[in-house]
């Protein structure tokens, strides 16, 4: 029957895009991509409170959740480099390191801090992780 058949519910992420998109829509896009997979990062990086939802099991929830995080980020990523204008491009790219710090996915955060051109940006995400630094 399919009355009782559940559809997963797709991410922003998956949706496909129409290439070619202008800076704003990128920056739009990756806007929310950033929102939307910001609770799976917080459940990776260990901020959200761990309860078993229903028959999962807590394993196959992180596991879950950490798949979703990354293909969040990774499409995030890919849609940023795309950007031609330098300070749209640094405000996604800081939007994305938010995210990998939500996911306690330092290594990428700061692979990603690097690439920030503009200094008013990248003071301001030192300011708030002082560990992209190190």
């Amino acid at each position: 029957m399919k009355w009782f058949a559940r559809q997963k519910p797709s991410d922003v992420w998956d949706e496909p895009i129409q290439w070619p998109i202008g800076d704003i829509e990128a920056a739009d896009r990756i806007r929310n991509i950033c929102q939307s997979a910001s609770a799976s990062a917080e459940w990776v990086g260990g901020l959200a409170a761990r309860a078993d939802h229903g028959r999962k099991s807590a394993e196959k929830q992180r596991k879950h959740e950490n798949e979703r995080y990354e293909r969040a980020a990774r499409a995030a990523m890919e849609i940023a480099m795309k950007i031609s204008d330098g300070l749209m491009r640094d405000d996604a790219v800081r939007r994305i390191v938010d995210l990998c710090m939500k996911a306690n996915d330092v290594k990428t955060a700061q692979i990603l801090y690097r690439a920030i051109q503009a200094s008013w940006i990248r003071e301001a995400a030192q300011k708030d992780y002082p560990a992209l630094v190190q």
